[in-house]
């Protein structure tokens, strides 16, 4: 599953999930644009493993929420790196809080950074990806896009939006060579997991099948696989990974 030659861009690829599938795709071979929201420190630190794994680089601070930055950012990406090949729609945030006490601005914040962010990089990067007629787009969704959670009705609905928006851009696609998966992760061992009271780890321990939280690789790696030569018929399919902790 090399990816030789490819160009991969990973939003909120700084920290966590984003930065393990920076670092696998440009293990197989690509070369990595990162986009990041506020930590440059983190964005650089990616940067320089990524390179360090003698592959290209460059870093581009913009907010995924905003159309205008993602359709630049994106022509900034094409101009330095030459493509696009890859799109990994990774960033998001929670503002978790039980719905009759949620403010609107926590729902506003989380659908804007979880869910308007995949149309506006999808949209700008897809019309590169037309021209080439060749493309793969992952989004990172959830397992709580599926089962729901609560606390989570504005995390659950930007995720399950995922799922529906990338069938629907994928029968749009495909004719043009251009794939367009999802991944819905279960509980990963991330900075989002790892505030979380050791009695909730424990009890989520013992929902899962597999006995443990998953790790930011075993997600990469799901997202490499989905990217390469070896899932060219697989589209607008969203791929669990989670233990069994959810079996769809």
């Amino acid at each position: 599953m090399q990816l030789d030659g490819k160009v991969a861009l990973v939003t909120g690829a700084s920290r966590g999930i984003g930065r393990s599938i920076a670092l696998m795709l440009a293990a197989r071979g690509a070369d990595i644009v990162i986009n990041y929201a506020g930590n440059t420190e983190a964005a650089e630190k990616t940067k320089a493993e990524v390179e360090a794994l003698g592959r290209k680089a460059m870093v581009i601070k913009a907010d995924v929420g905003d159309t205008a930055a993602c359709e630049a950012m994106m022509a900034e990406a094409v101009k330095e790196m030459g493509k696009i090949d890859i799109l990994v729609n990774n960033a998001g945030i929670t503002r978790d809080g039980l719905l009759m006490r949620m403010k609107e601005a926590d729902w506003d914040a989380v659908l804007t950074t979880n869910l308007k962010s995949v149309y506006n990089c999808t949209k700008a990067v897809i019309k590169y990806m037309m021209k080439a007629r060749s493309g793969r787009i992952v989004s990172i969704s959830s397992v709580v896009g599926a089962m729901g959670n609560a606390g989570q009705s504005n995390y659950a609905a930007a995720k399950a939006g995922i799922m529906g928006f990338t069938k629907a851009v994928a029968k749009e696609a495909a004719s043009r060579g251009i794939t367009v998966n999802a991944i819905a992760p279960g509980f990963i061992e991330t900075d989002m997991t790892a505030v979380l009271p050791e009695k909730v780890v424990d009890n989520l321990k013992a929902a899962i099948p597999m006995g443990r939280l998953g790790a930011p690789e075993d997600i990469a790696k799901a997202v490499a696989f989905l990217v390469s030569e070896d899932a060219a018929y697989i589209t607008g399919q969203t791929l669990h990974v989670n233990g069994g902790m959810f079996m769809y």
